[in-house]
């Protein structure tokens, strides 16, 4: 196997995992704010309120990825919302990763007891309040590990963007195979370079998880 290439032209590599771990990093960022929004309204008592998050969840969770992709780049220009390439890359993986996390929160919120709440009102605290400074903290450490998963899942699955021109890993590894006319070994450097972001993400969330418990 001929690996000499990586020498010439590693720099597509290096500037394709840095947009891969660009995309992640937010994409868990804002999947993660638009879950907690999604997880508290389907908590809500407010009917319509919880059928909204539970509609949005179902619909996101039972399409793919790739279709929600083509309906953000491709349908937001023809109501006046041109985004960049990045950005709308961005949008499309938070509002996917959202419905996921919303769940994840969902059930880490309910394993709080009961009791937290009722203290927390006691006190004198609101609702929100207590939600906010008592609850979803407590919820969060619970469910880091979770989490962690989510955001391993988003750096495989960012792969899908490239069909956007959005110059992340896989992106990149096609060009290299384009200009190259080797189209085996990239894509073996690309293996390679994922499960090393995949495998140091999991192994530094073990050692935050441990931390954490060591805290409590």
């Amino acid at each position: 196997m001929d690996l000499e290439f990586i020498t010439t032209y590693y720099q597509f590599f290096l500037s394709g995992t840095i947009n891969t771990v660009l995309l992640a990093f937010f994409s868990v960022l804002g999947g993660t704010m638009v879950g907690v929004i999604l997880a508290l309204m389907k908590l809500s008592e407010k009917k319509p309120v919880k059928f909204l998050a539970s509609a949005y969840i179902e619909f996101v969770r039972g399409t793919p990825l790739l279709v929600q992709l083509f309906l953000i780049y491709y349908g937001l220009p023809h109501i006046g919302i041109d985004l960049p390439d990045m950005v709308a890359g961005i949008f499309a993986v938070s509002l996917n990763s959202g419905a996921y996390v919303a769940e994840i929160i969902r059930g880490g919120i309910q394993s709080i007891d009961k009791g937290q709440m009722e203290a927390g009102r006691s006190l004198g605290m609101s609702y929100k309040m207590t939600m906010k400074e008592v609850i979803i903290p407590q919820a969060f450490k619970n469910i880091l590990p979770a989490l962690g998963n989510e955001f391993i899942v988003i750096i495989k699955e960012s792969a899908i963007v490239s069909v956007i021109g959005i110059h992340e890993l896989m992106y990149k590894t096609d060009v290299v195979r384009g200009i190259t006319y080797k189209p085996f070994t990239p894509l073996i450097v690309a293996a390679i370079i994922y499960f090393v972001l995949t495998f140091s993400i999991s192994k530094f969330l073990g050692i935050a998880e441990r931390s954490m418990r060591a805290s409590d």
